[in-house]
């Protein structure tokens, strides 16, 4: 064989090792980015699980605060209606006459209301 010959034999083999050693990173290269993919993955998970969790966590105390505001306001409006009946039944002692009067008016307006619809 020639000189030639030979040399192109040396470099297409000496190309072929450099392939098969690229080859052999290449392959490295995507199992150390599928484990890092993989732990990203499970770190991302976790982070998910964790929110949600806090999600929770607020929103059972948001429930646990809305029970009270309900019995503020229920309390609230307790003593408005105490103290509308106060004020009526001071006004009733101040005009004995006119309170019966309007009350008569409204039993006479709601009788006539219940008749006509029959």
């Amino acid at each position: 064989m020639s000189e030639h010959t030979e040399a192109v034999k040396s470099n297409l083999g000496e190309a072929g090792a450099h392939l098969k050693q690229a080859a052999s990173a290449a392959g490295g290269a995507v199992k150390n980015a599928a484990g890092a993919a993989g732990d990203e993955l499970r770190l991302g998970k976790a982070q998910v699980k964790a929110e949600l969790a806090d999600g929770a966590v607020a929103g059972i105390g948001a429930a646990e605060h809305l029970g009270g505001a309900a019995g503020e306001q229920a309390n609230a409006l307790m003593d408005k209606g105490r103290d509308l009946l106060d004020s009526a039944a001071e006004l009733i002692r101040e005009r004995p006459l006119a309170a019966f009067g309007v009350a008569f008016a409204a039993g006479w307006i709601i009788s006539k209301l219940g008749r006509s619809d029959k």
